[in-house]
């Protein structure tokens, strides 16, 4: 995948899981996605905040949305 494309871009990373973590995809290290300013959004239940960054193997993605740029 040319993650490229979405670096520096507010994402949705939808996870293998069900659950999907919406944030700005700071960088791409080797297996791992680094995320800021992120929503987890579970499979089930309530979006919620989340502090600090988060690090999203990259096995465990199922597919990435991008977000509107507007």
């Amino acid at each position: 995948m040319a993650f490229g494309v979405v670096v520096k871009r507010r994402v949705v990373v939808n996870l293998l899981s069900g659950s999907a973590i919406e944030g700005v995809l700071l960088k791409r290290r080797g297996p791992l996605l680094i995320l800021a300013d992120c929503t987890l959004h579970p499979s089930s239940g309530e979006p919620a905040k989340v502090d600090g960054e988060v690090v999203v193997e990259r096995t465990q993605v199922e597919f990435i949305q991008a977000l509107s740029r507007g």
